[in-house]
């Protein structure tokens, strides 16, 4: 999918700076991120606890954070190795173009960062989720109302114009790494916001443990 994207959006029918084509392919990449994630986090809890394996882990000698952590860690190693394979992508603008390899290594950290806060919001709908599919609705709307969040900012005064801007999952953070910037101001953004939702989902988990 994103090869396609590439050829379709990023090359397209008309000449274009290799700039413009590198910020098109990110920007494309992002949304693709963003479904990748979510699908490759839904099924993380969810699924223990359809296939009844999640009281096993919950008697083994590891925590509830520990379980949520590891279960988020493979779930990264796993999509940073799909980024990997899609090396090859921007390295095609070599053929007709030019373009620093610090803007494609800064581009690919952006998507790296905006994975693991999807995956961490996603493993958090698989922790309240007795089902995968209920896991991706929920892991898709809370993922999508983050994304929203700068429409809301357009049309709404301050503190919330602000606020809401800046809650914004993609739009102010990840513009900047397409671009080839890095402001540490979105790399804290995205470090947040995965620790935030990976330590609601070890609360998620210890507190269905005291229920049952």
């Amino acid at each position: 999918m994103s090869g396609l994207l590439f050829n379709i959006y990023a090359l397209g029918a008309q000449a274009k700076y290799s700039q413009q084509v590198l910020e098109s392919y990110f920007y494309f990449s992002s949304g693709m991120a963003i479904v990748a994630a979510i699908m490759l986090a839904v099924r993380l809890i969810a699924e223990e606890r359809q296939t009844h394996t999640l009281v096993l882990l919950q008697t083994s000698p590891v925590t509830e954070r520990e379980i949520v952590w590891g279960k988020f860690l493979s779930a990264l190693a796993f999509f940073c190795l799909m980024l990997l394979v899609s090396l090859y992508l921007p390295g095609l603008i070599f053929v007709n173009g030019k373009v620093s390899l610090l803007q494609i290594l800064t581009g690919y950290l952006g998507l790296a960062l905006l994975g693991s806060a999807c995956i961490a919001i996603a493993l958090l709908a698989s922790a309240w989720s007795d089902s995968q599919m209920m896991a991706g609705v929920i892991g898709a709307v809370m993922v999508v109302l983050l994304l929203i969040a700068w429409m809301v900012a357009r049309i709404t005064d301050e503190p919330l114009k602000g606020l809401m801007s800046y809650v914004a999952l993609h739009n102010i953070h990840f513009r900047t790494f397409s671009r080839g910037t890095l402001h540490l101001r979105d790399v804290v953004y995205y470090l947040g916001v995965t620790v935030f939702f990976l330590e609601c989902a070890v609360r998620s988990l210890e507190s269905r443990v005291w229920r049952e």
